[in-house]
């Protein structure tokens, strides 16, 4: 019997020459990445003191302040400061701060390395399965033994494999990709397994595309979300001058817990509604939904690719009266080259407020909190109660594409009537 890919990443990393899941193994990590809102200042920087210990490996250490920047108040700027302070004190390199969320910036530096192993204090670090990485969120507690041991305990998970055959329709994005099967699978139908993605219609897709098929995967309960490497990635990770990685491939006898099959060519844009992510409608049953705030953003729907379908759709056109459009670059060099392209220049004139590239929005700390009674539309990854400001707001998630037509119109609205 063949292996799955994460199977073959956890072997590796545990010295084995083989796995089963269900089996607990001492992983080495590649990489340890911690944001600010869970990183050092959450007994970590104060644990390492009392302990008298060292971090086992600095070069391997990765600090994002991305939520807190730019700080909203005293006690936000309080923390980002301390972060700071602390990557000076013990000698880490690896920090950006205000550059965009966690995991656009760990792609982008080439941190999320096929075959490889990384850890991080944000539930999202699936997000690096795209590049076939192995990335799945820790807690602090256990960022602290991953920081003196370079190790952490991991079981071997079951693997669904879940194969999207065929092209998908204009207007039809990896979002609804993505929605449509965590609909069908439920939102802890993934629980403590891996998601793996595969087939044609993956295969078609840009990184961007499946950068957000993997972020999501969380959001049904996944441990992470995986999608073999390709020449894409290989070609993104010679660009930026990474080198030396060993990627792995599930073997054609692997064994999964479940094997999910879907025609990409009949489905139509997904919209999640409130409260939970698995609450899933075709856009065709919500449409006509007033809302007050449209958001494009985040380490889901912020990419560059996402910006320039929004600006098809918005070009000529302006967001309508009492409707807010906001928009955030997943980074600092995603904002700079939607600059340079004119994507930015469409959206502003369509009438949206370009923002820092940040997780403020996303999980209503600063940049576009949602008020009692509002509605917005997001291309983010949460509509949770109070996800976005109020308890009393609500939030629908769905594709840039879906977010930007119902921009237009000030209602949720059919993203292939624009394209």
């Amino acid at each position: 019997m063949g292996m799955t890919m994460a199977e073959k990443i956890l072997a590796r990393k545990a010295g084995k020459t083989r796995v089963s899941p269900g089996e607990i193994v001492m992983a080495r990590v590649d990489c340890a990445m911690m944001d600010d809102i869970l990183g050092p200042r959450v007994q970590i920087a104060d644990e390492l003191k009392r302990l008298g210990a060292t971090i086992w490996d600095r070069q391997k250490v990765v600090v994002i302040s991305d939520h807190y920047a730019p700080a909203a108040n005293v006690k936000q700027a309080e923390i980002l400061a301390f972060t700071r302070r602390w990557v000076q004190e013990v000698g880490i390199e690896n920090y950006y701060e205000g550059q965009g969320p966690c995991h656009q910036i760990l792609a982008e530096k080439g941190f999320s390395l096929p075959g490889t192993l990384l850890v991080g204090t944000d539930s999202h670090t699936c997000t690096a399965g795209a590049f076939g990485c192995f990335g799945t969120g820790i807690g602090s507690t256990e960022m602290l033994g991953v920081m003196v041991t370079g190790q952490i305990w991991l079981r071997v998970p079951e693997t669904i494999r879940i194969n999207w055959e065929g092209t998908l329709a204009r207007g039809v994005m990896a979002k609804d990709v993505v929605l449509k099967t965590i609909g069908d699978i439920g939102h802890a139908g993934a629980t403590y397994k891996v998601m793996e993605f595969a087939g044609s219609a993956i295969r078609q897709m840009p990184l961007d595309e499946r950068m957000c098929l993997t972020n999501m995967a969380v959001e049904a309960g996944a441990k992470t979300g995986l999608i073999e490497p390709d020449e894409q990635v290989f070609d993104f990770l010679s660009t930026i001058g990474r080198t030396g990685y060993e990627p792995v491939y599930s073997d054609p006898d692997a064994a999964y817990s479940q094997v999910l099959s879907y025609n990409a060519g009949g489905l139509d844009p997904q919209v999640a509604c409130p409260h939970e992510v698995d609450n899933i409608r075709s856009v065709d049953q919500v449409a006509g939904i007033k809302i007050d705030q449209a958001y494009l953003g985040s380490c889901t729907g912020g990419r560059f690719h996402d910006l320039a379908v929004a600006a098809q759709i918005l070009k000529n056109r302006r967001v309508a009266p009492h409707t807010r459009l906001l928009v955030s670059p997943a980074s600092r060099d995603i904002w700079l080259k939607a600059s340079r392209a004119g994507i930015l220049d469409v959206l502003a004139e369509a009438g949206a407020m370009i923002l820092a590239p940040s997780c403020g929005a996303c999980l209503g700390l600063h940049s576009g909190i949602l008020a009692a009674g509002e509605r917005c539309i997001s291309a983010t990854n949460r509509n949770f109660i109070g996800r976005m400001g109020s308890k009393e707001s609500e939030v629908y998630l769905a594709s840039p594409a879906t977010v930007a037509a119902s921009a237009v119109e000030g209602r949720i609205a059919d993203p292939r009537h624009y394209l």
